[in-house]
């Protein structure tokens, strides 16, 4: 389930946004990311915070990065929030919302019902 959201243009590289959604890890957490995201400012913001990066090399990095494959298989949930989120809402897979402020807002709609249906069922 989602914790923290930033809307990024859709010509923009998603990394950027990194500096304040990776804001106050806690020591010992996993952090799961793409390909997309290796970098080595973030590697370096996720280490000096105390939390672990679990994030797949890039197939062209010199000195790739080890990683936690067991761990990164978990990255499969973020994937599917987006899908259920895309299946389940039409509105936001057709962007039927004009500004970002509504289309963001739609998001968190739609992740606070997607929050109390997992809550529910598990109750």
């Amino acid at each position: 389930m989602p914790i923290r959201y930033e809307l990024t243009p859709g010509q923009a590289h998603d990394a950027p946004p990194c500096k304040t959604l990776l804001d106050n890890l806690q020591p010992g957490q996993n952090v799961l990311a793409d390909k997309a995201y290796d970098a080595d400012w973030i590697r370096d913001m996720i280490w000096e915070q105390g939390a672990i990066d679990v994030i797949l090399p890039k197939s062209n990095r010199k000195l790739p990065a080890e990683f936690d494959a067991q761990i990164y298989r978990e990255r499969n949930k973020i994937e599917r929030f987006f899908g259920r989120l895309k299946s389940s809402f039409r509105r936001i897979a057709t962007r039927y919302e004009k500004t970002s402020r509504n289309f963001l807002s739609m998001i968190k709609l739609a992740s606070v019902r997607l929050w109390i249906e997992f809550y529910e069922s598990a109750a």
